[in-house]
C-alpha cells in the first residue's frame, strides 16, 4: 500500500498526516511545513531512529507509525517597509526600468517611420560609440552656423546619448531638423496632419546625411579595436559610414545581341541590397541573387541602337553591416499609391553571402572561415554547448571581424540579424512601422513608446503572408567568431 496513515510528533504537537510513498520525501516534508511552519530545511524527520534522506529507502515505513519532527520555526517574515508595486500597475518608465527594457520613442504625429529607423540604427555599438565623438563649435561667433545636415546628426547623437539614462524620450529636435531638411517628410495631409512616409527612404536619406557629416570626422584606427591601421587606410573608404555600412559591387556588362562588342567591368558602391520579389522567390537569398542576374536594355556602342544586356554583380566589398530592403512596394498608377506586396519571403537568422561574392573576395574569405568550422566542429564536441556561450553585446568589443587593411568590413561573408524595420498596412505612405531590435540574446519589439520583450520564434514570424508586421529593411551585423 503506497498511501499510509501516520502519526507525526512535533514537541508537545502531534499531527495524523497521509504520507503517499510515491511522492518524494520533499513533498512530505512541504506537508510538515504547512501544519507546523518549520521550514523544510530545518525539519530532520525520523522514525525508529532512522533519519529521513533524499528517498524513502533510508527509513522503513509502515501504516500507523509514529514519526518524530524536530525542528524550530524561523523568524517571523516581517512586511517590507515600501509597498510593492506590481508590474500591471507599473507606468511605462516604470516597467522600462524594471525590466530594463530600451528606450521608447514617442511619436509626434506619424513619426513611427523615423522612430523605427533610430531603433534600428541604435543597435550598431561602432555607430553609437562614434557618434559621441562627433563635436562641432557651435558656441564659436566667428564660425558659420551649423548646416541641417550637421543639426540632424547632433540630433541623433544627443537623442542616442538621452536613450541611455531614459525609459520613454521625445525626439523633438531630430523630427524637428529632420522636417527642415527634407520637406518631403513634412508633408500634410487634408486635415493638417503630418503624413505617413515611407521608412527605408528615410533609412536611406538618414544614412547619406551621416555619411556627408562624418566623412571629415575619419577614426585614426580601424573599427575593430584588435586592428591598427594608419589614416590613409580609413580615409580609402572616404567616411566613417562607408568603412561600416558601404559595400561594392563588381559588374560585369555583355551584349547579348552582339558577339564582337566587349565586356565591360565597373565598380558600384551601395549602402543596401535590395531583394527583388517575384513568382519563384520565397527565401531572402533567392530574391537577392536575382538582384545579382538581370537584363538590361541600354545603347549599344557597336549596333548603334538599344540593346539587350545581361548585368551581373559581385560582391567584391562586405561591409561589416549589411542593410538589405526586401522590395515589397510598387506604384498602382490608377490608384495613385504604393501599392504592398504581402508575399512570405523567409529570412535567416544568420545570413552566409558567400556565393553571392567574387572570386577574389571569396579567396580572401575563406581563411576567417575555416577558423568558423574549427570553432563549430569544437561546440559539437563539446557538451554541455550552453556553458561555451558567450554574450554578443559583451564580446564585441574584443572580437575582430573585418580584414586588417580594410576596417569597418566583414572577413567571413558569415552575418547575424540585429534589427528588422516592419510595416503594418496596404500602402508605404500609411498604416505603420515597428523596429525590432535584439540585444544580447534578446529580442525587443520597439513599437513608438513602447517597448516589449519578445520571443526569438516571433521574429521569424515577420517574414510576410498576411495583413500583420512584415519584414521591410533587415540590418544584419557581423557574425563574431566564438560566439554563438
Amino acid at each position: 500500500m503506497a498511501t499510509l496513515k501516520v502519526k507525526v510528533k512535533w514537541g508537545k504537537e502531534s499531527y495524523d498526516v497521509d504520507l503517499d510513498l510515491n511522492e518524494a520525501p520533499e513533498v512530505f516534508k512541504a506537508q510538515l511545513f504547512a501544519l507546523t511552519g518549520v521550514t523544510p530545511d530545518r525539519q530532520k524527520v525520523m522514525c525508529k531512529g532512522a533519519i529521513l534522506k533524499e528517498t524513502w529507502d533510508s527509513m522503513r515505513v509502515k501504516d500507523g507509525a509514529t514519526i518524530l519532527m524536530m525542528g524550530s520555526k524561523g523568524e517571523i517574515p516581517q512586511a517590507p517597509a515600501e509597498k510593492p508595486t506590481f508590474l500591471e500597475d507599473m507606468d511605462a518608465s516604470q516597467l522600462a526600468t524594471a525590466l530594463k527594457l530600451p528606450c521608447g520613442l514617442y511619436n509626434l504625429g506619424n513619426t513611427c517611420y523615423l522612430n523605427a529607423v533610430v531603433q534600428c540604427l541604435r543597435t550598431v555599438p561602432e555607430l553609437v560609440k562614434y557618434l559621441a565623438t562627433y563635436q562641432t563649435r557651435s558656441n564659436d561667433p566667428q564660425i558659420t552656423p551649423l548646416s541641417n545636415k550637421q543639426q540632424i546628426t547632433c540630433s541623433l547623437r544627443d537623442l542616442f546619448w538621452n536613450m541611455e539614462e531614459h525609459a520613454v524620450i521625445q525626439p523633438l529636435f531630430l523630427v524637428d531638423f529632420w522636417r527642415r531638411t527634407f520637406p518631403q517628410f513634412a508633408e500634410k495631409g487634408e486635415n493638417g496632419v503630418t503624413m505617413q512616409q515611407d521608412a527605408n527612404e528615410a533609412w536611406t536619406e538618414l544614412v547619406r546625411v551621416l555619411d556627408s557629416v562624418l566623412w571629415q570626422n575619419l577614426p585614426k584606427v580601424g573599427v575593430d579595436p584588435s586592428v591598427t591601421v594608419d589614416e590613409t587606410a580609413c580615409r580609402k573608404r572616404e567616411g566613417f559610414m562607408k568603412m561600416l555600412f558601404g559595400g561594392e559591387l563588381e559588374v560585369t556588362m555583355k551584349c547579348s545581341e552582339s558577339e564582337s562588342e566587349c565586356e565591360t567591368r565597373t565598380t558600384e558602391e551601395f549602402f543596401q541590397l535590395s531583394c527583388f520579389i517575384s513568382t519563384e522567390v520565397r527565401y531572402l537569398l533567392a530574391g537577392l541573387k536575382l538582384r545579382m542576374q538581370e537584363n538590361i536594355t541600354k545603347m549599344s556602342p557597336t549596333l548603334g541602337r538599344d540593346a539587350v544586356y545581361q548585368k551581373t554583380s559581385k560582391l567584391s566589398r562586405l561591409p561589416g553591416y549589411l542593410t538589405v530592403s526586401i522590395v515589397r512596394f510598387f506604384y498602382k498608377e490608377k490608384e495613385a499609391v504604393n501599392a504592398k506586396i504581402l508575399k512570405d519571403v523567409k529570412f535567416p537568422m544568420m545570413l552566409d553571402v558567400f556565393e553571392l561574392c567574387s572570386q577574389d573576395l571569396q579567396q580572401s574569405l575563406i581563411p576567417q572561415r575555416d577558423k568558423f568550422k574549427v570553432w563549430e566542429d569544437e561546440q559539437v564536441r563539446t557538451i554541455p554547448v550552453e556553458a561555451k556561450k558567450k554574450d554578443v553585446a559583451e564580446a564585441r568589443p574584443d572580437i575582430p571581424f573585418a580584414f586588417p587593411n580594410d576596417p569597418g568590413s566583414n572577413n567571413s561573408g558569415f552575418y547575424q540579424l540585429q534589427a528588422i524595420l516592419t510595416h503594418k498596412g496596404r500602402s508605404s505612405s500609411s498604416g505603420h512601422y515597428v523596429g525590432w531590435i535584439r540585444r544580447g540574446k534578446e529580442w525587443f519589439k520597439c513599437d513608438d513608446e513602447t517597448v516589449t520583450p519578445i520571443h526569438e520564434d516571433d521574429i521569424m514570424k515577420l517574414s510576410g503572408g498576411g495583413d500583420w508586421h512584415v519584414a521591410y529593411v533587415l540590418l544584419y551585423g557581423p557574425r563574431l567568431l566564438g560566439v554563438s
